[in-house]
């Protein structure tokens, strides 16, 4: 779903787009950084004197990544197909798919895997929020659109294969919650306690639909549910609340929408096809709850970094976000779930 120049949307399922180390010097290298306010906004740069994610992997269950990207091609570990596959993979992760073809909106996971961990300090490009984990890329979305079996397959190949993270841009439309709830799918639900239970964290999207609840799988119990933000902090306009059942909610950076390209997200889309209107050929600004939900499993991603528990990372991510404004932490409203995830403080809180 296009809204303005570029927010990620939803159906069934889809993708959401409306140690002391060097890399916080090194990322001011990034052409864009100075672009990149979300970073700013989560005290991403701070963290890393801590905590850079070095050793972990985020799998990101998505539209699939360009791995010849220059921001990504470093980063990638050996990645899964699940479109029109069965529950057994069919290629490598890649953004073209089984038939070798790009598709509409199937730049998404591509950007979506830049806000978390694109190479930083190479002079190229953006920064990530983790500059050293490294991105699984799986494809579980064609058209930016796909199953819940698909997405089921994509998660639990992920658990399976040595992520930690597992970041879930996508969603289906308001209401699906009761099919979850019924019993009448139960793929994903399934899936994602397959995760936990492993020790994964599942870091999903609330949804662009301005609705009151987070969409499944965000909804589901054991994943965090990510609203957006933007550049002033304020709740987005088209961001779903951070509501479910479990509370398990927070907010992170997700753009504007409709205002102009700095007030989005800049981050990697696979190399030619930045839009005329923002893009730079390999880079572009989205916005949408699917930008917000990476910067919650980069940061996710350095706490993991520090030999924390599954437990330990939930949280750490929730007690340590702050209510804009008020500035409170430990506070739960509608708006922000916890709040806006600070990784700053989020590296620094007690590992018990």
């Amino acid at each position: 779903m296009s809204i303005a120049r570029k927010l990620a949307g939803t159906a069934l399922a889809t993708a959401l787009v409306v140690v002391a180390a060097t890399p916080a010097q090194a990322a001011v290298t990034d052409p864009l950084y100075d672009k990149q306010w979300g970073l700013r906004q989560i005290h991403a740069e701070q963290a890393w004197a801590t905590s850079t994610g070095a050793g972990v992997v985020i799998a990101v269950v998505d539209t699939g990544v360009d791995l010849n990207h220059p921001d990504l091609a470093s980063k990638l570990v050996p990645g899964a197909t699940f479109v029109d596959c069965g529950s057994t993979s069919c290629g490598n992760g890649d953004w073209r798919g089984p038939n070798g073809k790009p598709d509409a909106s199937d730049e998404h996971g591509t950007h979506v895997a830049g806000i978390a961990a694109a190479a930083t300090g190479n002079g190229v490009g953006v920064a990530g929020v983790a500059p050293d984990a490294r991105i699984m890329p799986i494809k579980v979305l064609e058209a930016g659109s796909g199953s819940f079996a698909d997405i089921a397959a994509g998660i639990r190949y992920a658990a399976d294969h040595g992520a930690k993270v597992i970041n879930l841009s996508l969603g289906a439309l308001p209401g699906s919650q009761a099919l979850t709830l019924t019993g009448l799918e139960s793929a994903a639900t399934e899936a994602i306690a397959y995760a936990q239970a492993k020790g994964v964290a599942v870091i999903a999207a609330a949804g662009n639909e301005t609705a009151p609840l987070c969409d499944t799988p965000a909804w589901e119990p054991g994943a965090l549910c990510v609203a957006a933000t933007d550049r002033n902090e304020a709740k987005a306009w088209y961001s779903n609340l951070g509501v479910k059942a479990d509370l398990r909610a927070v907010a992170a950076p997700g753009g504007a929408g409709l205002v102009n390209c700095d007030d989005d997200v800049w981050s990697s889309v696979p190399v030619g096809t930045g839009s005329a209107g923002c893009g730079q050929g390999d880079y572009d600004a989205y916005a949408g709850t699917s930008m917000a939900t990476p910067y919650v499993s980069g940061v996710a991603a350095l706490l993991f970094a520090q030999q924390r528990s599954l437990d330990n990372v939930y949280s750490v991510l929730m007690s340590t976000s702050r209510t804009p404004v008020v500035g409170l932490r430990g506070v739960h409203t509608p708006a922000y779930g916890w709040g806006i995830v600070d990784a700053q403080a989020a590296v620094a809180a007690p590992r018990t």
